[in-house]
């Protein structure tokens, strides 16, 4: 019987490596999971991270940080990967959680929502501005302040789509090892900046009522979950970043939008999959990063200041422009990381449609332009030698 968990289950293989390792010649790095571990290594490598995650969200929620499910989970694994604690998060629960959080954040919409699409067109002309000047800064930044090649210069300022640009990448001669160092450490740094920001921004943002929110009957939840569903397998072969949890949003948010659905799913699924989310992010580096880490650290710190204060100077315009709240331009404007940033969204109540737009939109830009350059780099960096 083929069941909507199963259609979710068999989207991606059985097993691979919970994020790209790098090694420093460029190749992949699969020492956290090898092909060969048998099931109970691979449930048991799983269990310790989920723990880790567990541990780690409960004492931020205890201590009362800031969004205390994502960030304790995401400061405990990474903790644990860069102190050689294996990590691994099976594909097949990474797809599960996505789906979720996806239908759970696409029900933030409410008809009234549609009348505020006529505000956006100038938000994504600024978009594109803060793109330019966060990749054109942080170029020239690696270009000229670290003497990086114009190829490993450019991949590593674009702002997001890490797999993408992984994948981009790989077909130059750029360092996939700067690349990678670079890319992880900003979003880990802007999780843990836009954090403690976006709890004090977001106490006087305009919510989403999601206690309002009608009972889940069966018919209800039949709907949303086949719309979900449909949603989530085109995202997937869309080959967008986070493509699965995105069309699962998106179907959610037409499905509430048109109040064919007015239910929402228990808030506890939320926070199960944030905590899950914080694995997946707090895995993007392990043991074999460390030195790596050190050596280009102060270029890291260097470019995640450089693109944040450009992206943060652009969302100021559009804030100046447009009748939008500050917490919902930071998160939409916030230089990366379109799944934590929406399931943030969600979780402060802000408009996680606004959030998820301007990322998914962002995503296409780099997709059109960052070919083009890497082309025109490459073929300049041969006439040079």
């Amino acid at each position: 019987m083929i069941t909507p968990l199963t259609v979710i289950l068999g989207l991606v293989p059985r097993m691979t490596v919970n994020a790209p390792q790098i090694m420093g010649n460029g190749q992949m790095n699969q020492q956290i999971l090898e092909p060969n571990d048998d099931l109970w290594s691979k449930a048991y490598a799983m269990a310790v991270s989920l723990a880790i995650a567990a541990v780690g969200a409960l004492l931020a929620f205890w201590v009362g940080l800031p969004i205390p499910f994502l960030l304790g989970s995401v400061i405990a694994v990474t903790t644990a990967s860069l102190s050689g604690v294996r990590i691994y998060l099976p594909d097949w629960l990474r797809n599960i959680v996505f789906f979720m959080l996806g239908l759970q954040a696409g029900s933030g919409v409410r008809p009234d929502t549609l009348g505020q699409l006529a505000s956006w067109p100038g938000s994504f002309a600024l978009l594109f501005v803060m793109l330019f000047a966060v990749t054109g800064l942080t170029y020239l930044l690696l270009r000229k302040g670290f003497g990086w090649d114009g190829q490993t210069a450019l991949f590593s300022a674009i702002p997001g789509a890490l797999s993408f640009v992984l994948a981009a990448a790989s077909d130059t001669r750029a360092d996939l090892t700067r690349i990678t160092i670079i890319q992880a450490t900003r979003l880990l740094l802007l999780i843990g900046f836009l954090a403690p920001l976006l709890a004090v921004l977001g106490r006087t943002a305009p919510h989403v009522d999601l206690t309002a929110a009608h009972e889940l009957t069966l018919e209800a939840a039949t709907i949303l979950f086949a719309g979900g569903l449909a949603g989530a397998v085109i995202g997937h072969y869309s080959r967008l970043p986070g493509g699965m949890m995105l069309g699962a949003l998106l179907a959610s948010a037409v499905l509430h939008g048109t109040s064919m659905v007015e239910a929402s799913l228990p808030r506890g699924l939320s926070d199960v999959g944030t905590i899950v989310l914080g694995v997946l992010i707090g895995s993007r580096v392990n043991a074999s990063h460390r030195r790596q880490i050190l050596h280009y650290l102060p270029a890291a710190l260097l470019a995640f200041i450089v693109g944040t204060s450009a992206a943060f100077a652009t969302g100021a315009m559009v804030w100046l422009m447009f009748d939008l709240h500050p917490a919902q331009i930071a998160l939409a404007f916030a230089p990366g990381a379109l799944e934590a940033l929406t399931v943030i969204a969600f979780s402060l109540g802000v408009d996680p449609a606004y959030v998820a737009s301007h990322h998914v939109a962002r995503f296409i830009m780099i997709a059109v332009t960052v070919p083009f350059v890497a082309k025109w780099l490459n073929g300049k960096g041969s006439s040079e030698q």
